[in-house]
């Protein structure tokens, strides 16, 4: 029977049940002495497998427990293992102390009392691992579900509050290179034999024709990027990225990029829409992780990034080592989470500057000369960008719903023997001075969220333009969709063709029947040989190919000199940034 110290209406506090002593379990029908489960056989069923979410340090099943409990026997289990670099800083008005740990010497630190002239503290670690998460989730009593969520390799961005903490997650995206270090890349002309020239590689007559006729440009540098990928894979950026699934990793440098972060199980389509993505032909990527953030009632912050917790420790550190700063005065670890965040949404502004450079890019080459070839750069960076907005966001309503949080007075619930058991709500506070910050952040947000849209709204008119100048005016509209107008261009594209070789062919077509006319007798048949038939037809077919090209030439020399002086003003203007 219940203790009478419960309410009658109250549930049983299933969470504050320890594991170690489980609820009875219920007796089987017809067994009065024993307390096992009959379970019904299993059956074959239709249910396919075969797609399935991939979660790290343990497999995936339908219908399991929801969170992880570091204190359960079965959370040992969890493959999950990352070389660690923590970092604790313990600050006051007046102090500040920082503290370097790794994965055996954390738990220790935990078990030490906290020192009365510490007012705040922060725990920064940079790598997923599942003794650090375990250390800590017991050191501080974190939630089940919030060390699920944390495990997880990609979720929501959202805030969770619980009892004496709250839990925040969300993406952080940066700009990264691609290429390799210059001392790899200069590997091979070191171990050259000595004395040995090395000649540079000959081009042939064809490559400088297209190179004259200004085939190829806007590929160049990307070609040059992938040309070896193929072969070796040793400079292929895509090979290099972490694509997940595994549970034990260092901290290497792979990176997810934004789409395998976003991307599905098809990962043909992944490197596909990386080799040819907007920022490419620069050696450029856009690397994504989850960072998940907790916060304390006991004025203590926990961070947990994959592996670029360097990028948003540096700056906040610099600012906590000067007693002058509005982070160090405050003392408050609320202040701690927002500076995080600032970081994260100043790491993602030069995500936004780079697509911003690649539109422009793009831009210029549909006005100097539209090609359908056009249309997949821009679908690509149309979806980078949208999957870049997907991360941006969400920030706005967490940002939003930090500030208009509210710490109630907790209600202590009692148990059995008249312990608390839980607290009916979150005592975690947001100060004011943190609410004042968090709208600077949400301008920064709302801010790249109008540029991203309007990069997306500029490459609409883009596709538009390219389809109004190579075809009809109505010819999108005419043809009822995106694809019949694809095709159209399709059909344009060899209409100009067909009619390029109809002008080559028809001077000479007008000699050869000239000339095979059925005379009697023929002084230029009889008296000369078929070189006399060339003489005429070369010079006849120069000219007459001058005189009806005249206008695409002239409009070819025009766009030739634009695009030129487009890349002569593009490369002073980064020769002077590079100077400055």
């Amino acid at each position: 029977m219940e203790s009478s110290t419960r309410d009658v209406g109250d549930p049983p506090d299933l969470e504050a049940q320890s594991p170690k002593s489980p609820a009875p379990a219920h007796k089987a029908s017809g067994d009065s002495t024993s307390n096992d489960i009959t379970l019904r056989p299993a059956k074959r069923t239709r249910t396919a497998k075969e797609y399935q979410p991939k979660t790290r340090g343990r497999q995936w099943t339908p219908g399991q427990e929801p969170g992880i409990d570091p204190h359960h026997p079965s959370a040992a289990q969890i493959a999950l293992k990352a070389i660690c670099e923590i970092t604790v800083v313990e600050f006051s008005q007046t102090d500040m102390k920082m503290i370097y740990l790794d994965n055996s010497t954390l738990e220790e630190y935990l078990a030490k009392p906290k020192d009365e002239s510490v007012v705040c503290r922060w725990i920064n670690v940079n790598g997923i691992s599942w003794d650090v998460i375990s250390a800590i989730g017991k050191a501080k009593r974190l939630h089940r579900l919030a060390i699920e969520d944390m495990i997880n390799r990609k979720n929501r961005t959202k805030a969770d509050w619980y009892t004496d903490h709250t839990y925040i997650v969300l993406p952080l995206q940066k700009l990264v290179h691609t290429h390799l270090p210059t001392n790899e890349c200069s590997d091979s002309e070191d171990e050259k034999p000595p004395g040995v020239e090395v000649k540079p590689k000959k081009r042939g007559m064809m490559y400088n024709l297209r190179k004259m006729l200004g085939y190829g440009k806007h590929n160049k540098s990307r070609e040059a990027q992938f040309v070896e990928s193929d072969l070796d894979g040793s400079r292929d950026p895509v090979k290099r990225y972490d694509t997940g699934g595994s549970g034990t990793s260092e901290l290497s440098g792979h990176i997810r990029t934004l789409q395998q972060y976003h991307g599905g199980p098809n990962k043909e389509r992944t490197e596909f829409m990386e080799k040819y993505s907007a920022l490419a032909n620069k050696s450029l990527a856009v690397a994504v992780e989850q960072v998940s953030i907790f916060l304390s009632s006991d004025n203590t912050a926990v961070s947990f990034f994959e592996q670029s917790a360097d990028d948003v420790e540096t700056p906040i550190v610099s600012r906590l080592s000067s007693p002058e700063t509005v982070l160090r005065r405050s003392s408050d670890a609320s202040m701690i989470v927002q500076a995080i965040i600032d970081a994260i949404i100043d790491l993602a502004i030069p995500v936004a500057t780079a697509y911003q450079d690649a539109v422009d890019e793009l831009e210029l080459n549909v006005l100097t000369e539209p090609s359908i070839g056009n249309t997949r750069p821009l679908y690509i960076l149309t979806s980078e960008v949208s999957q870049f907005r997907s991360n941006i966001y969400p920030i706005i309503n967490l940002v939003n719903a930090l500030r208009d949080h509210k710490s109630e007075p907790t209600v202590p619930k009692h148990d059995s023997d008249g312990n608390i058991a839980k607290l009916g709500a979150s005592d975690v506070r947001i100060s004011i001075l943190t609410r004042t910050y968090l709208a600077d952040v949400e301008d920064h947000c709302t801010l790249i969220v109008e540029n991203v849209d309007q990069m997306r709204r500029a490459a609409d008119n883009m596709i538009d333009l390219i389809f109004n100048t190579i075809g009809k005016k109505s010819l999108h509209n005419r043809m009822g969709s995106p694809t019949n107008a694809i095709i159209g261009a399709y059909q344009n594209e060899s209409m100009k063709q067909l009619t390029l070789v109809t002008i080559l062919f028809l001077p000479m077509s007008f000699l050869t029947g000239y000339f095979g006319m059925n005379f009697v007798y023929f002084d230029g048949v009889h008296n000369n040989s078929d070189v006399f038939f060339w003489e005429i037809a070369i010079p006849l077919v120069c000219v007459v190919l001058i005189w009806l090209m005249r206008d695409p030439v002239q409009r070819w020399m025009r766009k030739t000199k634009q695009r030129r002086g487009i890349k002569m003003s593009r490369k002073a203007r980064i020769e002077k940034e590079k100077s400055m």
